[in-house]
């Protein structure tokens, strides 16, 4: 703080642009937003701020609460898959050896190097019916059913008469799926953080003491890695509840989230004061979320104390 009314050109120089730069790009829209949202709309661009809580009761009417409630399952499941897919990710890596390490970090960081939309065309590319899961799912039936015939068991049809492709894309199975795709570095990465800085001396404790391998992971591995779990539930959950393109383009009309909702009331439905009140409900609901994160870290805190 002294080095700074000392210079304080420095202290302006520095400060200026990035706060100019928050009212002006963050801010100032938010605010903007937030306002529409007691707007009544009067036209088909005309908004008037008559400070209305319509929007908000419009939104918590059941059509809107229920793709809300179908939102955070989404979003919970996308959650709860990429923790136990990632768990055993971090814990290979944080054991992996030193010059492995960079390498297994930078294969979990490279679809960031793509761009979102790329990647989901080629989910699609994967999950439709004449796509390379289908096409993989075939050749293992046909390897089955061949060896069935070699081993005399080919009139029993065990796996059916012909293999049916199965119908993976445009339902909400999709749509799970590339969630947890698309978020599963937003898992690996704090686990990663937390594991890495787990003293492993009571690993090595548990087990000289007699604890086998599982119980050492529930009552050892796991609280240390408490706070990484939080963290990556957090950051994994609030971008997962406000998708967008993933239900989007993966997504049947049954399978649209809140976000797509927002989308539409800014653009088809041209009802921006009803489509800021949905949106500034989902803030509040992600800020709720972050409470509850900062509620358990700190209980966490207290307790290791």
């Amino acid at each position: 703080m002294d080095y700074w009314r000392k210079s304080p050109k420095v202290f302006w120089s520095f400060g200026i642009p990035p706060t100019i730069w928050l009212f002006a790009f963050f801010l100032a829209p938010l605010f903007l937003v937030w306002g529409l949202s007691f707007g009544e709309k009067q036209g088909i661009i005309e908004v008037a701020i008559t400070g209305t809580l319509e929007n908000y009761s419009r939104a918590v009417q059941p059509l809107y609460l229920q793709i809300f409630l179908k939102s955070f399952w989404y979003a919970g499941l996308t959650t709860f898959f990429c923790l136990v897919i990632s768990f055993p990710i971090a814990l290979a890596i944080t054991f992996a050896p030193e010059r492995w390490k960079p390498i297994l970090l930078l294969l979990v960081i490279l679809p960031f190097w793509t761009n979102l939309l790329i990647r989901t065309y080629a989910l699609i590319a994967v999950l439709r019916t004449n796509g390379y899961l289908n096409d993989l799912l075939e050749l293992i039936w046909l390897s089955a059913d061949s060896g069935l015939r070699i081993l005399g068991l080919g009139d029993w049809n065990l796996f059916g008469e012909k293999f049916n492709r199965f119908e993976l894309l445009y339902n909400n199975f999709a749509v799970v799926y590339g969630l947890v795709y698309v978020h599963l570095p937003f898992m690996v990465l704090p686990l990663y953080a937390a594991l890495d800085r787990m003293d492993r001396s009571y690993i090595e404790a548990s087990l000289d003491l007699g604890a086998g391998q599982w119980r050492t992971f529930c009552s050892v591995i796991v609280p240390l890695a408490f706070p990484g779990i939080i963290s990556g539930v957090i950051i994994t959950f609030i971008p997962a509840l406000g998708s967008y393109l993933t239900p989007d383009l993966l997504g049947g009309t049954d399978s649209q989230m809140i976000a797509n909702v927002i989308e539409r009331q800014f653009k088809s439905a041209n009802d921006w004061p009803f489509g800021a009140a949905l949106s500034f409900l989902l803030m509040y609901l992600t800020f709720f979320a972050l409470a509850v994160r900062a509620l358990l870290t700190r209980h966490n805190e207290k307790g290791l104390r």
